[in-house]
């Protein structure tokens, strides 16, 4: 059947507490561009929305402060990230779901598990390590989308990196070694 993990790795408490007093702007605008360029590379992804193209994606990662709003806008996707209030999710307009809002909660190894085809999204949905709520069809439609685009966060990064592309590779690498989670598409590993 399902596998679901044994253990999902958290975010680390302390640059977590850190990522609450960051300012949001910046990185959502390096996010958006980053989702430009996966847009550029991966066209087919965004098409794979059908109906749900325009749909808003409320990302929650459990173990930080903040939520990652993902709006495909049909290809010309825009990343945005908003804080909790109070360190939780508010059901309301600034980050939690509203009547137009598909939300995918839980630890962001999880989440970037499931983009890196590391773990199982049912068993992770059965296990409760994943919530879902809202537009479930979106939800579905971005899970499909997203696996037929067998996406690699690293290797997209490293696409717009330059001559920095090995030193991050190995930055990566390491990083996944230390913490255990799924920073790229390691399809021996995963099949």
């Amino acid at each position: 059947m399902f596998q679901v993990p044994v253990a999902i790795p958290t975010f680390p408490k302390l640059p977590a507490r850190a990522l609450g007093v960051v300012p949001l702007g910046p990185i959502s605008m390096a996010l958006s561009a980053f989702a430009k360029q996966v847009a550029r590379r991966h066209p087919a992804l965004f098409r794979r929305l059908g109906d749900h193209a325009h749909a808003r994606f409320i990302l929650d990662p459990t173990d930080l402060p903040l939520v990652m709003r993902l709006e495909p806008n049909g290809g010309a996707p825009r990343v945005t990230l908003l804080r909790h209030p109070d360190g939780g999710p508010d059901g309301g307009p600034d980050g939690g779901p509203d009547g137009r809002d598909a939300r995918i909660a839980g630890p962001l190894a999880a989440l970037l598990g499931l983009v890196h085809g590391a773990f199982d999204g049912d068993a992770l949905f059965f296990s409760r390590d994943l919530l879902i709520e809202g537009d479930t069809g979106a939800v579905l439609a971005l899970r499909n989308a997203i696996d037929d685009a067998e996406l690699d966060l690293a290797a997209e990064l490293g696409a717009i990196s330059g001559p920095l592309r090995q030193p991050l590779e190995r930055l990566i690498a390491l990083a996944e070694g230390a913490t255990g989670v799924a920073l790229s598409r390691h399809e021996e590993e995963f099949a």
